[in-house]
């Protein structure tokens, strides 16, 4: 970063400046001078024969010089008509494209059975199967390896391929987990259905088999109803409290309902036998160590707090490297509620550290009261900014406290980014430490002071920045409105975008 002393003063041609490329530079000795939106060269700073503008001089205060030029941007129309863009990019993504496809697989078989007619157990196979796909498409282990395969293709394979199918995996574990969690529902009432007739008929169906199907099938249609998107947002907590404790439920009974039609239909052999041949069984052992597993890993660890604000606290964490990308679930209350943070390793430190900022009662009162130890469960996991080390040059974006995702991308260097980070008063928020330690990694980076500046139109600005930057995509962490709005910007327009999908 330059360094200019205090006594300097700022001047420059504003429509010459206007002309260069966006990006901003703190410029810091013990504090700070930040330029949002505008790079200005070190010889317009230091020289020129405008007149000085007694507000851009240079002092102890921190001091903005604005750049509103972006917002008269011409930017290119989008692609496609209205119908196509919608479909395509809000009601078709990629998402709903994988549940799609595995719902119409399952619905496919559902009616050649109905048609052909299937045994009860085999009903139950199916069933079992489908609710085996959707644990495993949620395990921690699982889903870190599916990142890990995805995100290891090189930098130098078309970006079509790296676009187009590496960087759906962020994607393929939610819409998998929720089309087999569906289907495997719909599965059950047939199963049900099927099972009743047998058992009204006089068949090998017993009532204990029945009774267990029927709680089963409850608790998922329960499961179900409060993960669908509208309600899960509006009910968080108790779609959580839902998923959970009623699953937990849902596989008890599942083991009992699998022993009890394993007796039903075991013939002259042993019922032990009979378990250890029917694949059913293998399967729920498998659903149920994966299940397990994150628990069996809940433990206390010691934490370093560092209050940054009223509005936001820094976990230190000293164990453990995860990759950027991660994310960890830490909670004061293990048995009622969780919250996910992502990662910050910086290189060269030890451990890690998360950034919790203010969105509601669990996270007031712990900025209010830090810990010097907490719950966490399982082990870090792969989110959507794994997929940044797939690009060349990306623009990366952040608003607010989502600067913890994309700091560690920065920290590692391992693409070129160019950085956006909008927040209110980021330094006063977020502290120093953190700001410096970004502008240090990549002086690019700008930051703009929503407070000071109002808020930008994003979709322009980001443009500008692809643009510029020659960045092949570009990764935002936001809220869900902002975050639609600029992935359907780009993606309309033909740029890659890519951004959380709030599937859990």
């Amino acid at each position: 970063m330059d360094q200019i002393s205090q006594e300097h003063t700022l001047n420059f041609n504003e429509e010459e400046i206007l002309a260069k490329p966006a990006a901003a530079h703190t410029l810091s000795a013990k504090s700070s001078v930040t330029f949002v939106g505008v790079e200005v060269p070190l010889h317009h700073r230091l020289a020129s024969s405008d007149p000085v503008d007694p507000e851009s001089s240079l002092s102890l205060d921190e001091k903005i010089v604005s750049w509103k030029d972006f917002q008269n941007d011409v930017i290119p129309d989008k692609k496609h008509g209205r119908l196509v863009r919608n479909l395509r990019f809000q009601l078709w993504n990629v998402y709903r494209r994988l549940f799609t496809v595995v719902f119409i697989a399952n619905m496919a078989i559902f009616v050649a059975f109905c048609v052909r007619g299937a045994s009860v157990p085999k009903l139950g196979q199916v069933a079992i199967a489908n609710i085996f796909v959707t644990v495993l498409f949620r395990q921690e282990y699982v889903i870190n390896a599916l990142f890990a395969i995805m995100c290891s293709a090189p930098k130098s394979w078309p970006l079509w391929i790296r676009c187009n199918i590496c960087t759906r995996v962020y994607s393929l574990p939610g819409g998998i987990h929720s089309g087999s969690g569906v289907s495997g529902t719909i599965w059950l009432i047939l199963f049900a259905g099927q099972a009743t007739r047998n058992f009204v008929d006089g068949g090998e169906v017993s009532s204990a088999t029945l009774g267990v199907t029927y709680a089963i099938l409850l608790l998922l249609l329960a499961i179900v109803v409060f993960a669908y998107p509208s309600l899960r947002s509006k009910q968080h907590d108790t779609f959580e409290y839902i998923h959970r404790f009623m699953g937990w439920s849902a596989v008890a009974l599942v083991w009992a309902q699998v022993v009890s039609l394993n007796n039903d239909f075991k013939g002259t052999q042993s019922l032990a036998r009979a378990l250890r041949t029917n694949p059913t069984f293998w399967l729920v052992v498998i659903l149920t160590a994966s299940i397990a597993l994150p628990w069996v890993r809940l433990r206390k660890e010691s934490v370093r707090s560092e209050v940054l604000s009223d509005h936001a606290l820094r976990l230190y964490f000293d164990y453990d490297r995860p990759v950027p990308g991660s994310f960890i679930r830490i909670s004061t209350d293990p048995l009622t509620e969780w919250h996910s943070f992502a990662t910050i390793k910086e290189p060269g430190k030890k451990g890690f550290s998360v950034i919790v900022s203010r969105a509601g009662d669990w996270t007031s009162e712990i900025i209010a009261s830090p810990p010097y130890s907490i719950w966490v469960r399982g082990i870090p996991t792969t989110g959507v900014m794994r997929i940044v080390p797939l690009f060349r040059r990306v623009v990366v974006v952040a608003t607010g406290s989502g600067i913890g995702p994309c700091a560690p991308h920065v920290f590692a260097r391992k693409s070129k980014i160019q950085l956006l980070w909008t927040a209110s008063n980021v330094r006063e928020t977020f502290g120093d430490h953190l700001v410096d330690s970004l502008l240090e990694a990549s002086p690019n980076t700008i930051i703009y002071d929503t407070r000071k500046n109002g808020k930008p139109d994003m979709v322009k600005l980001v443009a500008r920045l692809v643009k510029e930057f020659e960045a092949e995509a570009v990764c935002i962490i936001s809220n869900p409105p902002l975050t639609r709005k600029v992935v359907y910007g780009m993606m309309s327009r033909g740029i890659p975008a890519f951004g959380a999908i709030w599937d859990s």
